[in-house]
């Protein structure tokens, strides 16, 4: 017989609470995250809120500079395969000389850059620059991702990750919009405010970041069956990077294609196309964080597979959408694909990585998914040209089913009891 008092809370009662707790504040779980974590979310949501130059490159360069709409558009390819190249690079950097290095160097120098491109004159000084600003900026995210892995234990990862997102997102309803009326009464303001708020996110790193965080530390409770080898030396992480492309290029369609399907096949007005990204970003500040801290005990396959499959019905359902409500009802669906699919993937890296090359698999991890927003758009708006709308939304429903089945497919990392 047990000598607790009757009237005490037992295990059922103790586990009957906390449910309780998660169901009326379901962002509860969030309380016990390191505090990196926390500091790197105050740099990013400061970073991202100035984040002007990549939407407003376009119109810059064919209003202030006289560039055609190709030769604009060739301008941004080029940032697309700066920061391709920079993901491997910045991973092992990161491994080899600690993400604190990476990450303000990369928000210092690209700070920089952006208070000198304004100044830039000549197509390849443009050119040049946009490259190695693309490089410099992109550095930030395996570091940051990696920091993540080290800083938190392998249940807890998924969370972090919707909240490191929930900060990008944040973020990015508050620059383009500020930049829009920066645009309207100068230019250079407009990469005056992107450069300082980039400054502003290293100086949040340099001063609060705490010093021992992100250390590469081997963890006891993560093993696989077979030793983890270096990134593409691993037939098993080469596999799930292969995944990555097909629902990669399907989900780049919302920044390509979609708006050109709505606005011009279904004649839907370009500031109803607007609210259509204000319906997936309002999903996302409210409902990722808790999402992933509901599924956070699901096996990797699970979230990955349904992600994917959440993905490719959402804009797969555009073949058949004809109506507004309609379209809502595929951008939800689809934000919910992508609630589920980013944190979770960025998650499986961290859990399958060894400790000291985490760097070295987000970078790769990233790199794969700028390789999808490189071959993405155009290939979207080619097909939509060429074969129409109905044909390229089937097309991107199957791209999806085929991630979904090679998501099926990866190595389940297992983990022994603590």
């Amino acid at each position: 017989m047990s000598d607790r008092p009757s009237d005490s809370p037992g295990p059922a009662s103790g586990n009957r609470l906390r449910a309780m707790n998660r169901k009326v504040n379901p962002w509860r779980g969030l309380a016990g995250l390191p505090r990196a974590v926390w500091v790197l979310f105050a740099a990013t949501l400061v970073n991202r809120s100035g984040t002007m130059f990549v939407p407003f490159l376009v119109l810059y360069l064919t209003r202030a500079r006289g560039y055609t709409p190709a030769a604009a558009g060739a301008v941004l390819a080029l940032f697309g395969a700066g920061a391709l190249l920079a993901a491997p690079v910045a991973g092992r950097l990161a491994d080899r000389f600690g993400p604190m290095r990476v990450m303000p160097g990369s928000l210092g120098i690209s700070g920089a850059l952006l208070l000198l491109f304004p100044l830039t004159r000549g197509p390849l000084a443009i050119a040049g620059l946009t490259i190695l600003l693309a490089f410099v900026s992109e550095a930030f995210r395996p570091a940051s991702l990696s920091v993540i892995a080290h800083a938190v234990v392998a249940d807890r990862r998924r969370s972090a990750f919707a909240l490191q997102r929930l900060a990008t997102n944040l973020g990015m309803s508050i620059g383009p919009a500020v930049g829009g009326f920066l645009a309207e009464i100068s230019w250079p303001a407009l990469f005056l405010a992107d450069g300082v708020t980039s400054l502003a996110a290293a100086g949040v790193l340099l001063a609060l970041f705490p010093r021992e965080a992100g250390t590469p530390t081997a963890s006891a409770t993560e093993t696989l069956d077979e030793p983890r080898r270096a990134g593409l030396g691993n037939p098993a992480f080469v596999l799930f990077l292969a995944a990555i492309v097909p629902v990669g290029i399907v989900f780049f369609q919302h920044e390509s294609s979609m708006a050109l399907f709505l606005v011009r096949d279904l004649g839907i007005a370009v500031w109803v196309f607007g609210l259509l990204h204000t319906v997936n970003t309002l999903l996302i500040v409210f409902l990722e964080v808790p999402l992933n801290l509901a599924t956070a005990h699901w096996p990797h396959r699970r979230t990955l597979v349904l992600g994917s499959l959440l993905v490719a019905a959402g804009f797969g359902a555009l073949a058949f959408a004809r109506s507004l409500p309609a379209v809502i009802a595929t951008v939800v669906v689809w934000t919910f694909g992508e609630m589920l699919l980013l944190p979770g993937m960025a998650s499986y890296v961290a859990d399958v990585a060894p400790a000291g090359s985490r760097g070295a698999y987000m970078g790769l991890y990233t790199m794969a998914f700028s390789l999808a927003f490189v071959a993405g758009p155009p290939l979207g708006t080619a097909l939509l040209d060429k074969v129409g709308g109905r044909a390229l939304w089937l097309v991107m429903l199957a791209l999806g089913f085929v991630s979904a089945f090679l998501f099926s497919r990866v190595r389940e990392p297992r983990r022994e009891a603590a």
